[in-house]
């Protein structure tokens, strides 16, 4: 059955001064959040996870893409992106894992935005208001550190013991100031091949 939802939580952040200087740009942080029942809870060792990822994930995936698109103004407008699960403590970190880390989740994201990077993550297990955190990265280049951005809040009653956290989170923009350039900076400096960065 499809994922069960208690709520979902839109969190939008608009950063206009940073270090007390006014952002020529300002960066605005979207976090699209669903408050799900674990779909494992209450089952024990559950080996096979697919049954539930295949019934859950689609859903979440296009429900939490929609919610940032409508936040964003379109998927054009989004730069940098990531993702998040939390599980209550009665859950595996994998209950999250299993959710987030699919192409049946990922994939509406990813094609929604016309992004070519990798959507970085994380995933942990938490009580209530356990911070949630979105490792942000630019959605087409992962060495363009502007976008190296975390999204970080929390929800006062979630997630409960048996439920998860899932987010999507976006950034229009990158980080205000930004100057300590990119990894690509680095590489020429050391000597290696910049046209080939993957390859170190």
């Amino acid at each position: 059955m499809p994922a069960e939802i208690r709520k979902t939580l839109l969190h939008v952040e608009n950063n206009l001064i940073e270090g007390g200087k006014v952002a020529e740009t300002p960066l605005t942080m979207i976090a699209a959040i669903a408050v799900i029942r674990n779909p494992w809870a209450g089952q024990g060792f559950v080996e096979n996870l697919k049954p539930a990822i295949l019934d859950c994930a689609p859903g979440l995936g296009q429900l939490l893409t929609g919610m940032v698109l409508d936040a964003a103004g379109g998927g054009d407008k989004v730069e940098g992106y990531g993702k998040s699960a939390i599980v209550g403590v009665n859950g595996e970190v994998e209950h999250g894992s299993a959710l987030i880390h699919t192409l049946q989740f990922g994939n509406f994201y990813r094609e929604a935005v016309g992004a070519k990077s990798y959507l970085s993550f994380t995933n942990t297990r938490g009580p209530a208001n356990a911070s949630l955190q979105i490792p942000l990265m630019d959605k087409h280049d992962a060495g363009r550190r502007s976008h190296y951005l975390t999204i970080q809040t929390q929800i006062a009653d979630a997630p409960a013991p048996d439920e998860i956290v899932i987010a999507l989170g976006a950034s229009i923009g990158g980080q205000p100031h930004h100057r300590i350039g990119d990894r690509y900076q680095d590489l020429k400096e050391l000597g290696h091949d910049v046209d080939n960065p993957a390859a170190v």
